[in-house]
C-alpha cells in the first residue's frame, strides 16, 4: 500500500492551481468537493435533520454545495452563515442553494452538524462567540462532521488556534493535511477520510505511514543472512531483554544480548553473552557477522555506560540508539553521529529530543527534519504523533496509535523492533518505518491496559499481515 501524501496549506494551493491551469474551472472543483463530502455524510446519517455552518470563503462554498446535494436527496437541510460569501466560487455555490440562510448566533441545533466555516490555511483563532457557538452546536448534535479540517485549527501544525470541538468524522478534501496527524489536532475527531477531488498531491516530501511490505525468508535463508542483532545491555537488564525479545520476534535470524550479567529470564533462542565491561563489549562487537547493534535500553548514564556506548559507536556496525544512550550523546556531543560509517536510527521521545537538539522552532515535522539533517540520522521522534525523518527531508507521520502505549518499556520494544528490521533490511529508513507501523499495530491487537511485554506476543500476527 503506497504511503499517502500529506500537504501543507501552501502545497495544497499549488496543487489546486495546477488543476485549474489544466483547464478545470475552480467552481467545478468545489462541486466535486461538496459532492464527495455529501456522499460520506449521506452514508452516515441518511435523512437525519442536518445543519451546515458556512464560512465566507471556499470552505463555506463547499458547505453550500453539500447542503444543496443532501437536500436533493431528501435530507431536511438548514444553512447558517457568518455573513456574505467573499469568493467567486463560494458566491456561486450560495446562489445555487435554494433555501434560507440563517444567523449562526440564533440558529437551532440539528441531529447532524457540518462545520464548513474555515478550512486549510487558517492563521488565527475563531472569534470567542463564534467558537463557543460552534462548540455548543456540535455538542447538541448526534453526528458531527468537519470539512477539510476542524475550524480553529492550524492545518500546518495541528495547533488549536482557538477551542476546537470534537467531531465524529473529518472529511479532508483532495489530500491529507499535517493537522490530521499531529497533536492536538489529531485528537479532535474520531475518524478521518480523504475525498478524491482530482488533485494530484504526489511529489511531496511528507507522507502518511501505511502498511509495509515485508519479505519472508527465502529457501536460502539462515540465521546469519537473516540478520544477527546485538543488544548491548547495562545496569537494568529488564529493558535490554525486553528489546532483545522484540528483536527476536520481528524477523532477526539471531539475537545476542550483551549483558553485564547473564541468566535473566528470556526466550531460550536469545543468546545471553557475559559482557561485564566495555572491553568485553568491544571484543564481542568485533564479530563481522553482526548486522545491527542496539544500545540504550537499561544502559545507565555513568562513565561505564559511556564507555560501552563508545564501544558500540566504534564498532562500525549499523546502530539503533535509544534511551540512556541518547542522553549520554546529548551530554557529550551529538556531532559524533555524523562521522559514523552507517546512518544510525535515533528513537527520542520529547524529553530526549530536547536534550539532544535543543528547542528547535517549528512543527514536529520541521523539528524532526532539522534534527535528522543535523545528526545525519534517521530520527523516530516518538509520541502520540510519531514522526520519522531522513536527512534529505523525506518524512512520515504515523497514524494515531493506542494511547495505552504510554507505559514503561514500550519504547524498548520499539527499539528492539527497529534493530531486527535494520538487521534484516540493511536500510535504516525502511527499518524505522516498518518498526513504527508494526509497533502501533501490535498495540492495537493487544487491546487496553497491556504492558510492554504483551506487545511481543502479537508481533508475529502483525508481521503476517505485512508479508
Amino acid at each position: 500500500m503506497p504511503d499517502a501524501p500529506i500537504l501543507t496549506a501552501a502545497q495544497m494551493v499549488e496543487a489546486e492551481q495546477r488543476l485549474f491551469a489544466s483547464g478545470v474551472p475552480e467552481y467545478d472543483v468545489m462541486e466535486r468537493a461538496g459532492a464527495a463530502a455529501a456522499e460520506y455524510i449521506w452514508r452516515v446519517g441518511s435523512r437525519h435533520s442536518t445543519l451546515v455552518l458556512c464560512g465566507p470563503g471556499n470552505n463555506g462554498g463547499d458547505g453550500f454545495v453539500i447542503a444543496r446535494i443532501l437536500a436533493e436527496r431528501g435530507v431536511p437541510m438548514r444553512v447558517a452563515a457568518m455573513g456574505e460569501s467573499t469568493t467567486a466560487s463560494s458566491r456561486r455555490a450560495r446562489e445555487a442553494w435554494n433555501g434560507p440562510v440563517e444567523e449562526i448566533a440564533t440558529v437551532r441545533p440539528a441531529v447532524q452538524l457540518i462545520d464548513a466555516l474555515f478550512g486549510t490555511g487558517l492563521t488565527r483563532g475563531l472569534d470567542k462567540k463564534l467558537s463557543a457557538r460552534l462548540i455548543e452546536l456540535v455538542g447538541k448534535a448526534k453526528h458531527s462532521f468537519a470539512i477539510d479540517v476542524p475550524s480553529g485549527m492550524d492545518s500546518d501544525t495541528g495547533a488549536c488556534l482557538s477551542p476546537v470541538p470534537h467531531f465524529d468524522l473529518c472529511i479532508t478534501l483532495g489530500a491529507y493535511k499535517i493537522s490530521h496527524f499531529l497533536q492536538p489536532g489529531a485528537s479532535c475527531f474520531d475518524q478521518l477520510v480523504c475525498a478524491d477531488i482530482g488533485i494530484d498531491a504526489s511529489g511531496g516530501a511528507l507522507h502518511r505511514l501505511s502498511l509495509p511490505a515485508i519479505a519472508a525468508p527465502s529457501a536460502a535463508s539462515h540465521k546469519y543472512n537473516r540478520g544477527l542483532a546485538a543488544i548491548v545491555g547495562g545496569y537494568m537488564a529488564g529493558a535490554g531483554i525486553l528489546a532483545a525479545e522484540a528483536a527476536a520476534h520481528t524477523g532477526a535470524g539471531y539475537v545476542k544480548y550483551l549483558g553485564k550479567s547473564t541468566g535473566h529470564p528470556a526466550t531460550h533462542a536469545i543468546v545471553q553473552t557475559h559482557a561485564p565491561d566495555h572491553f568485553a563489549v568491544r571484543d564481542i562487537l568485533a564479530d563481522e557477522r553482526i548486522a545491527a547493534v542496539l544500545i540504550g535500553p537499561g544502559l545507565g548514564r555513568d562513565e561505564e555506560a559511556w564507555t560501552r556506548l563508545e564501544s558500540a559507536l566504534n564498532s562500525g556496525h549499523p546502530l539503533v540508539i535509544d534511551a540512556d544512550a541518547l542522553i549520554l550523546l546529548a551530554d557529550r556531543g551529538v556531532d559524533r553521529l555524523c562521522a559514523l560509517p552507517h546512518r544510525p536510527i535515533l528513537t527520542p521521545h520529547e524529553g530526549e529530543f530536547v536534550r539532544l537538539f535543543g528547542n528547535i522552532k517549528g512543527s514536529k515535522v520541521e523539528r524532526a527534519r532539522i534534527a535528522s539533517a543535523r545528526s545525519n540520522s534517521i530520527v523516530i521522534y516518538k509520541g502520540a504523533d510519531t514522526v520519522i525523518a531522513a536527512p534529505d527531508g523525506q518524512s512520515w507521520i504515523a497514524p494515531p496509535a493506542s494511547t495505552w502505549l504510554s507505559s514503561a518499556g514500550t519504547g524498548d520494544v520499539l527499539a528492539g523492533m527497529c534493530t531486527a528490521q535494520l538487521a534484516t533490511t540493511r536500510d535504516p529508513l525502511v527499518a524505522a518505518r516498518n518498526a513504527v507501523w508494526i509497533h502501533a499495530e501490535a498495540a492495537r491487537w493487544a487491546g487496553p491496559a497491556f504492558v510492554a511485554d504483551d506487545l511481543i506476543a502479537h508481533i508475529p500476527s502483525v508481521l503476517a499481515a505485512c508479508l
